[in-house]
């Protein structure tokens, strides 16, 4: 039998803080800007939206997702100095950075983003700026608060919900970042544990049905399918020696 798999983690407060001040003061000098709602209408109760400050395209009037596309810095993230120290402060590339403002009483429904995980290469990043203990996270069925001016990673993939309870809108700094070896040592220094990669570097590959994968190659008797199979019979032996049947 295989050894238990160490659940990956689900939220984790980083080492990197910030000025809350600076940042309400700078979000004060845009919030006149036209605020964009959330695409995702049956996803929330009341008013959640953002202001981009790198979108696609450098775009103010869309937050769309699009597959290949370019972010680039909106011409208000220039009226943002210390925000654009914040971000140069992460040593990874930036797709998304928005502003995030959930109204009184706003409620964001529990939901999975597929893939936006640091292990999916997406490190959802929040910095509170508008906060206060009434702002509740639930993820994975554990309330959370993230405190202002720290630095809270997101696995987006886990279910999760916000509910903010306080008189006043919560508003996050939210950053999108490709994953690389940088963020990876913060988020491991941190306490954070990965998600164990695939034993057989396929997923649809397992313990349970590696022996029929291998007959199915051999029977086949095409030359790659007959390494393929070999190098699955390597993994699977060592997998039994490390975790003999008893």
């Amino acid at each position: 039998m295989t050894a238990p798999m160490t659940a990956p983690t689900s939220y984790l407060r980083l080492a990197p803080s910030f000025d809350v001040a600076r940042l309400q003061h700078e979000l004060r000098g845009i919030e006149d800007s036209p605020w964009i709602g959330h695409f995702n209408t049956g996803a929330y109760d009341k008013g959640w939206a953002c202001i981009p400050l790198r979108s696609v395209g450098a775009s103010l009037d869309h937050i769309m997702p699009l597959d290949g596309a370019q972010f680039s810095d909106t011409v208000l993230l220039a009226r943002c100095p210390y925000v654009r120290q914040v971000l140069d402060s992460f040593e990874c590339e930036k797709t998304s950075v928005r502003f995030m403002a959930l109204e009184p009483g706003g409620v964001i429904k529990e939901h999975r983003d597929a893939g936006a995980s640091l292990d999916d290469g997406v490190t959802r990043l929040h910095i509170p700026v508008l906060t206060s203990p009434q702002v509740l996270f639930c993820i994975d069925g554990e309330e959370v608060h993230f405190s202002a001016g720290d630095t809270w990673y997101l696995n987006a993939s886990c279910l999760h919900g916000v509910h903010n309870r306080s008189p006043q809108p919560r508003v996050h700094l939210m950053l999108d970042c490709v994953t690389n070896p940088w963020l990876e040592q913060m988020f491991m220094a941190a306490g954070g544990v990965l998600r164990e990669p695939p034993p057989y570097g396929d997923p649809s590959i397992h313990d349970g049905n590696v022996l029929d994968v291998m007959a199915g190659l051999l029977a086949a008797g095409h030359a790659a399918g007959v390494a393929l199979a070999a190098r699955l019979k390597a993994i699977h032996a060592q997998r039994q020696d490390a975790h003999p049947r008893h």
